[in-house]
């Protein structure tokens, strides 16, 4: 399967972006949640300008959301707590009042999953989101380094494109070659690609992409 999307995510330092986005990602992203061990406390020195940018966020205030969008210029914003589908809308009308970044940004709402039975509770975000984004169910937010079973993923049946995320290492190019589903688009990558918390390991990085696109 070929993935439309390749998001890098809890990138925090200046060289170790500028490598990472040199391996030609469509998206790379950056943590505003403080409890993360990827959390950018402080605005990097460079901040990507041939992929775009994903801003993560964990049930926060909208208005912190819209001034962090507008300041890194965000392409998209990632809501990766318990956003309700109201806050989504609200956060939607006030980007569109405010004008944050060049345009509105996309948005993508994560989910835990861990059996088709949590792949319910996006029914109700249909039509509100770009993206889903499925993660796995574990005793943080995100970042886990653990995957979940993809079988559960053929009981989503929604319209709602989504990526694939929780878990995914350097050994699992073939797997996720094998894996279809029709409404996937992209992958995330995290954890599993780290010499340390926010610092991403650029050679298996390269290897893997490598591998993945055989």
């Amino acid at each position: 399967m070929n993935y439309e999307l390749i998001k890098v995510c809890g990138m925090r330092e200046a060289e170790n972006i500028r490598a990472v986005e040199a391996l030609g990602i469509r998206l790379m992203g950056f943590i505003f949640w403080p409890k993360s061990s990827r959390y950018v406390a402080g605005r990097p020195a460079y901040l990507p300008t041939r992929c775009k940018r994903v801003g993560v966020f964990v049930d926060e205030a909208i208005e912190t959301v819209e001034g962090i969008a507008d300041d890194y210029t965000l392409d998209y914003i990632q809501l990766h707590g318990h956003e309700s589908p109201e806050y989504i809308r609200a956060l939607r009308a006030a980007c569109s009042v405010c004008g944050c970044a060049t345009a509105v940004p996309r948005l993508i709402k994560a989910f835990n999953i861990a059996t088709a039975v949590d792949l319910e509770q996006t029914a109700s975000y249909a039509g509100l989101v770009d993206y889903f984004l499925f993660d796995t169910k574990g005793p943080s937010v995100g970042g886990n380094g653990q995957q979940f079973d993809w079988s559960v993923l053929s009981a989503y049946n929604g319209d709602t494109p989504f990526l694939l995320s929780g878990g995914i290492g350097p050994d699992d190019a073939q797997r996720l070659s094998a894996f279809h589903h029709g409404k996937c688009i992209g992958i995330d990558l995290n954890s599993r690609f780290e010499l340390a918390p926010g610092m991403k390991d650029v050679a298996a990085l390269h290897k893997f992409l490598n591998e993945l696109n055989r």
